[in-house]
């Protein structure tokens, strides 16, 4: 059975802006260890333009005490509803006994100045791993949201904004 976990962030920028700067494409991948650089040391692209079937080597900062990396793939990317979907593909959590373990990012307009990034992992772990579900977390994701409402608080909006 596959479980979930949500939370939503509010980013003081609207949704169009946040998925052209941050979460399309490859652009998160850029922001991470520049914005982030004590969650994720680096991103690597493997294969793909940042559209379905992109194919990504995540390296985590050292001494994080989880796994060292992992591979993920963009299993759904849809630009005008402003929603990626990535899957752990090789390492990471599934290593330690996930069999699924899927991020689902969806970028929500609120009004014309703000928005919210909704923020899902979705896991199933194998029964005889039971002891690891303490790993399964969303809280990476909203560090993630967090860091791109502090880049827009502190860089200039355009002036038709």
């Amino acid at each position: 059975m596959v479980s979930e976990i949500s939370d939503e962030t509010e980013i003081q920028a609207p949704a169009a802006r946040v998925w052209e700067e941050i979460y399309g494409g490859l652009r998160l991948g850029k922001f991470l260890p520049l914005h982030l650089p004590n969650l994720i040391e680096k991103v690597e692209v493997l294969e793909g333009d940042g559209g379905e079937g992109t194919l990504l080597h995540i390296t985590f900062a050292p001494g994080l005490g989880g796994p060292a990396s992992y591979k993920e793939k963009f299993v759904k990317i849809d630009n005008e509803k402003r929603i990626k979907i990535a899957e752990m593909v090789e390492g990471g959590y599934l290593d330690f006994g996930f069999t699924v373990y899927r991020f689902r990012i969806e970028i929500i307009e609120k009004d014309e100045h703000s928005c919210i990034v909704k923020s899902t992992v979705e896991y199933e772990l194998k029964e005889e791993a039971a002891q690891n579900i303490s790993l399964a977390t969303v809280q990476p994701l909203v560090a993630i949201a967090q860091a791109a409402n502090n880049y827009f608080l502190n860089t200039q909006q355009p002036k038709d904004a």
